[in-house]
């Protein structure tokens, strides 16, 4: 948490000297940076929350970057500063957020956090040096290579301070979390510093009028991009909903598929899993008790655990069938498949999925002791059963502190109870 804190802190103190400076000697060219502000809040309107719960407001990121590295309007020098552009930035995000926060789905400190300190490094790098007239001979490629590379670096910064953020709140590894960022970088991150970049340009050239111009492709791209995490939340949601037929028919105990969901995600988490695979091992988890629904005589309270390995493969088998007539990838079905397999043949995933699901059926009902119990049974059966890295992450989960309260949602499902068997261990 120190590391959280140290960040908050340097974004309220760059936040509180920025307007301090700024209320003190006034606003410069007042329309232009009327004109970049609305720009900014317009973005922040439009801002959506992936299926990692982060906040993403490109159009918004696009329009404070372009400012920051404003140096003439219509061939006008500008008269702004470092610190009048994290002001108007920060101004900005605070008035476009108005609607999210009356609705419930206000920016994080961590969002403001982020955004004062992305575009005061852009601003810092720029504007003083531009003020003083180093820039003045630069022209044609090598100026648009400059604020591409500028554009990068603040890029290649913020994406070191979300993994960070994410790595204080969640306690996941820094690494995984980092490569999830870069990938999102490659993405839609690209498409920032490009416009950011090409608007500070043609404002440059032809005045304020470009940007509206240059600012809708991006909020068409914004726009798609909401779009199409609505489609993997609604695929999210249709998974759930045939995850709880087991449920529905009494094959499994109610919530039973969305704890091991839950659980196993963060036990994939834990130990580095991003993108793709954390979203196979979800579905796979939701669906692992499917197989079930085939069996003529239920088995009790749907504990597949305790039985012989032969009926658990079977059990897997016919959940992988069940799972190709879905339409998902195939690689969940496998891992649904193989979660009965022996230990050292399974992929990681179906590794988790196996050990999570054990340790639910043992310690469901069981209390603190019982789950402690349930736990320790794993760790006896590393031997053969279950994979000693799985085990282990999984113990780590169980025993952080936020574990018992702030659990990790199925994604775009809006399930987040693990249900009795999530307990705080140490």
């Amino acid at each position: 948490m120190t590391v959280l804190r140290l960040i908050h802190t340097a974004a309220a103190l760059v936040a509180a000297v920025s307007l301090a400076a700024t209320l003190g000697t006034g606003l410069a060219d007042r329309g232009d940076a009327l004109a970049f502000g609305v720009f900014t809040a317009v973005g922040e309107l439009a801002r959506w929350s992936d299926a990692e719960g982060r906040q993403a407001a490109p159009l918004g990121a696009a329009g404070s970057l372009s400012y920051a590295l404003l140096g003439a309007v219509a061939g006008r020098p500008s008269q702004h500063g470092a610190a009048q552009v994290v002001t108007v930035a920060l101004v900005a995000a605070l008035l476009g957020a108005v609607p999210h926060i009356w609705s419930g789905r206000g920016p994080t400190a961590d969002h403001l956090a982020r955004r004062v300190l992305t575009v005061g490094f852009a601003a810092v790098c720029f504007q003083p040096l531009y003020n003083q007239g180093v820039f003045t001979g630069w022209s044609g490629p090598a100026y648009t290579l400059l604020l591409f590379v500028l554009l990068a670096l603040t890029s290649l910064c913020g994406t070191v301070l979300a993994a960070a953020l994410a790595h204080c709140r969640t306690g996941w590894p820094f690494g995984p979390l980092l490569r999830e960022e870069v990938r999102g970088l490659l993405g839609i991150g690209s498409a920032v510093v490009a416009t950011g970049a090409v608007t500070a340009l043609a404002v440059a050239v032809a005045g304020l009028w470009a940007l509206p111009v240059f600012c809708l492709p991006l909020l068409l791209v914004q726009l798609s991009a909401g779009r199409h995490a609505a489609v993997r939340a609604t695929c999210r949601q249709t998974i759930a909903s045939l995850a709880r037929a087991t449920e529905i028919a009494g094959c499994t105990p109610a919530g039973h598929a969305r704890r091991v969901a839950a659980l196993s995600l963060a036990v994939g988490r834990d130990l580095g899993l991003t993108g793709p695979q954390l979203t196979v091992l979800e579905y796979a988890a939701l669906m692992h008790d499917i197989g079930q629904l085939s069996l003529v005589d239920p088995v009790p309270a749907g504990a597949t655990a305790a039985l012989p390995a032969a009926e658990q493969r079977r059990i897997a088998l016919l959940g992988g069938a069940v799972v190709r007539q879905t339409g998902v990838d195939p690689a969940v079905a496998v891992v649904v498949e193989r979660q009965a397999d022996p230990c050292p043949e399974q992929p990681l995933a179906a590794r988790v999925v196996r050990a999570v699901n054990a340790y639910e059926e043992k310690s469901r009902g069981a209390g603190c002791e019982g789950a402690l119990r349930a736990l320790e049974e794993l760790r006896l059966g590393t031997a053969g059963d279950y994979a000693p890295e799985v085990v282990e992450a999984l113990a780590r989960v169980l025993s952080r502190p936020q574990a018992a309260r702030e659990r990790p949602p199925v994604r775009g499902t809006g399930l987040s109870d693990p249900g009795p068997g999530w307990v705080t261990h140490g």
